[in-house]
């Protein structure tokens, strides 16, 4: 029989060999894309909520300000001598704290204009209560209006959680609003018993205006911490807020009740009111703090929880590199298989071709196999043999 020659290894092609080559680098580029992009996302959200720590850290600045100008200007429209130490103690802290963070939150500017107008408050005596009452209520627009540009300029205001927008609205706005015009609110009933019968329509209007300013603020800022509370995944937001805002709210209830107008008059008790509108702010300045440790605590967080999400974008970006890198090095090693699969060594090293099964040395016939069960052996014939 004819036994078949063995047919030759085919050899792969040129695109098969470089085909697990040019696949580790056509997936490391999608993902170097995927990689920055999640890190940049994490960067910015990171930058953003350090800068919304920078608010928190100048509202607590700003918040004995508006308590110590409030108090100022009570005791000038009713008479008594300003003690300003309260007042420049807490001008030199925001100072401090503009010096070191306004640049970024952009405030330098403002700050210094407001921080003029209050010296100059501090340094002259008004000539009468009603000029000191104006002069006290421009500075303290002035400071509601820092207030508002720190939350914006911090990003405070555009926060995404619910939890800390709330309560960044309630300490940055609600609350300096109910104190200032709860403030203006007293004074300007003490000075409505001085002016005379024709203004008192007017008076009654302006009155009016301020009681609703107060409530409202105060109602407004009851109602974003109760939110905070419900909507905050956080264990310690309600047991450290609730008590100091059930206090805050009753005082804003007894100062409702002591500026309506009652009696056959419709006249409001001006000591009365004094009395509620300090146990208002008194109530208002323990609840500060907490509302802003707690805004704070919620933006640290969140701050960790982005640095974890930071560290876990590095850990898969390593792991996707280390099996691409372990992808690269067996398409490597298959091919260097193949070839020393091809071309076997000898013991001494070097390297013997394979030849094909049906190869044989040029020069020499080309014997044929016929193809078929194979014959016997031809006889050789002698001379003898010819002869017969």
């Amino acid at each position: 029989m004819t036994v078949p020659a063995s047919r030759a290894r085919r050899r792969p092609s040129t695109a098969g060999r470089l085909l697990p080559m040019l696949l580790v680098p056509a997936l490391l580029v999608p993902l170097a894309v995927l990689f920055g992009q999640s890190w940049r996302s994490t960067s910015d959200a990171r930058e953003q909520v350090a800068a919304e720590r920078l608010g928190v850290e100048y509202l607590r600045a700003l918040a004995p300000v508006t308590d110590a100008l409030v108090d100022a200007q009570t005791a000038a429209v009713t008479g008594r001598p300003v003690s300003g130490d309260a007042l420049t103690r807490s001008v030199e802290t925001v100072a401090t704290v503009d010096a070191r963070i306004g640049g970024e939150l952009r405030t330098q500017e403002r700050w210094a204009g407001l921080r003029a107008k209050i010296e100059g408050l501090r340094d002259r005596k008004p000539a009468d209560p009603e000029t000191a009452y104006s002069a006290y209520g421009e500075v303290a627009d002035l400071l509601l209006a820092l207030q508002r540009k720190v939350r914006e300029t911090s990003g405070l205001i555009h926060t995404p959680e619910t939890d800390s927008y709330f309560l960044q609205d309630g300490i940055g706005e609600e609350l300096p609003e109910a104190v200032v015009a709860a403030g203006r609110l007293a004074d300007l009933t003490v000075l409505a018993t001085r002016r005379p019968e024709d203004q008192q329509p007017r008076t009654s209007a302006e009155l009016a205006a301020l009681r609703y300013a107060a409530i409202a603020a105060a109602d407004t800022l009851v109602a974003n911490l109760r939110a905070a509370v419900d909507r905050s995944e956080s264990t310690n937001l309600g047991a450290t807020v609730l008590d100091p805002l059930d206090t805050y709210q009753r005082a804003v209830e007894a100062l409702a009740a002591y500026s309506t107008p009652a009696g056959a008059d419709g006249t409001v008790n001006p000591i009365r009111l004094a009395a509620a509108r300090s146990a208002a702010q008194a109530a208002a300045r323990q609840l500060q703090p907490v509302i802003l440790a707690e805004l704070d605590a919620l933006l640290a967080d969140r701050l960790d929880r982005l640095d974890r999400d930071r560290w876990l974008t590095v850990g898969a970006g390593a792991t996707a590199v280390l099996l691409m890198a372990a992808l690269a090095l067996l398409a490597a090693h298959r091919h260097r298989s193949r070839r020393a699969a091809r071309a076997p060594a000898t013991p001494g090293g070097q390297v013997v071709p394979v030849a094909p099964a049906d190869w044989q040395p040029p020069g020499e016939p080309l014997v044929l196999q016929p193809v078929g069960p194979a014959r016997a052996a031809e006889t050789t014939w002698g001379p003898f043999d010819a002869a017969r």
